[in-house]
């Protein structure tokens, strides 16, 4: 059982809400090597992270959440907080499921000693395929360093060793390959293909 469990949420094809994977996985290069710790990529998974919860004492959790402040606002919110900021203004399914899986865990039993959300205003999330747009990027290194510092008040510290062999995503996964091998909108439209429509018309 891991002490300590980082757990990305969100979906790394609608643009910002990936932007809580994008974090994890920043996060497992300077932490996979520490027994103490799991670095999870949640994505939308819902119920089927209970086990994880159920293993742990202390969660950190990196997501976009919509706490109505400009685009790339970063925020963190601890214990009691966290179930109503996922849920205040929900972004996608996985919150509102997520928030169940909280309070799944209580009925079962399970106690988190401490929880901690570190969110990210996002801007766009109905851009699919897309990546983080500028604003929100430029807050997935404070958060990650935000991070860091709920870790060290938690006794955790970064790996001072090379950065591991493995991802906690595939290859195909990362931020630079994915921006990079993104279709032009000509070649895959976004928001529907239009010549796709008009076939289905005639």
């Amino acid at each position: 059982m891991a002490e300590v469990t980082i757990l990305g949420l969100g979906n790394l094809l609608w643009a910002d809400e990936g932007v809580g994977v994008r974090a994890a996985e920043k996060l497992f290069e300077q932490y996979a090597d520490n027994e103490k710790v799991d670095v999870v990529d949640g994505g939308t998974q819902g119920l089927a992270l209970l086990p994880w919860l159920q293993q742990t004492e202390k969660l950190l959790i990196m997501d976009a959440i919509d706490f109505g402040m400009a685009p790339g606002s970063l925020a963190m919110f601890r214990d009691e907080q966290v179930p109503a900021y996922l849920t205040a203004k929900k972004l996608s399914l996985h919150q509102t499921s997520f928030s169940e899986v909280l309070a799944l865990l209580q009925l079962t039993g399970g106690q988190l000693s401490e929880i901690v959300l570190i969110g990210v205003q996002p801007e766009c999330l109905d851009d699919y395929g897309g990546s983080l747009t500028p604003q929100v990027r430029a807050q997935l290194m404070p958060a990650v360093y935000l991070a860091q510092e709920v870790l060290a008040q938690w006794g955790i510290t970064a790996s001072s060793a090379a950065l591991p062999t493995e991802r906690l995503n595939h290859y195909s996964l990362c931020m630079e390959r994915y921006e990079d091998e993104r279709p032009d909108a000509q070649s895959a439209c976004r928001v529907g293909d239009i010549r796709v429509l008009q076939r289905e018309k005639s």
